[in-house]
């Protein structure tokens, strides 16, 4: 008689685990970065990406809104669900990954600039839309977040870029960092301030 192996109920019911990890300033940044992927390749707006990637708020049904009674999830919406660990966010690591988002927002068009100055050899158009992203990440928590020092940004967005982009994106985003920040500090736009930093 073959033995009948009996499935652990989360097995059979994933979306009901409980699993979850605590948010910290890396995953901000990478969560940052994934909303700004969505902008740059959906043309939506970040304010609607947001809270789907950020907070998991999903919605499967339109007809859920509009006040119908809500339907059991399909298999796909199940995966999507289950596609990523839920993370426990504290309030400020979110205003962190939106303030963020903003500030990468608000110096696009300066930080691509800046790059494309120091990108050699390189036509701007053909550079990696991640390491974009990335390179104006760092650009904007160098300008704008005071009391992050530049050694911990560009570390961050190394790291960030070993996990999500190509093979030398590392060493061509730690390349035109380099130049970029020598830049920034030569112009008096890095103001780095509080302990460790003055």
């Amino acid at each position: 008689m073959a033995t009948r192996i009996i499935k652990p109920i989360s097995a059979l019911f994933p979306v009901t685990q409980n699993d979850f990890i605590r948010g910290n300033r890396r995953l901000a940044r990478e969560k940052a970065l994934q909303v700004l992927a969505a902008c740059e390749t959906s043309g939506i707006e970040w304010p609607a990406i947001f809270p789907h990637i950020i907070m998991r708020e999903f919605t499967f049904d339109i007809e859920e809104e509009r006040g119908k009674p809500e339907k059991l999830l399909s298999p796909a919406e199940v995966d999507e669900l289950e596609a990523d660990t839920a993370i426990k966010w504290e309030k400020d690591e979110v205003e962190f990954a939106r303030d963020l988002i903003v500030a990468t927002n608000n110096v696009r068009d300066y930080a691509d600039k800046l790059v494309e100055k120091y990108v050699q050899n390189w036509d701007y158009d053909r550079i990696a839309i991640l390491d974009r992203i990335l390179l104006r990440m760092a650009i904007a928590e160098l300008i704008t977040f005071s009391e992050i020092p530049p050694k911990v940004t560009v570390n961050e967005i190394l790291e960030i870029a070993k996990l999500y982009s190509t093979d030398r994106s590392n060493t061509f985003i730690n390349g035109v960092m380099d130049s970029v920040i020598e830049e920034l500090t030569t112009d008096g736009k890095i103001q780095k301030s509080g302990r460790g930093l003055t």
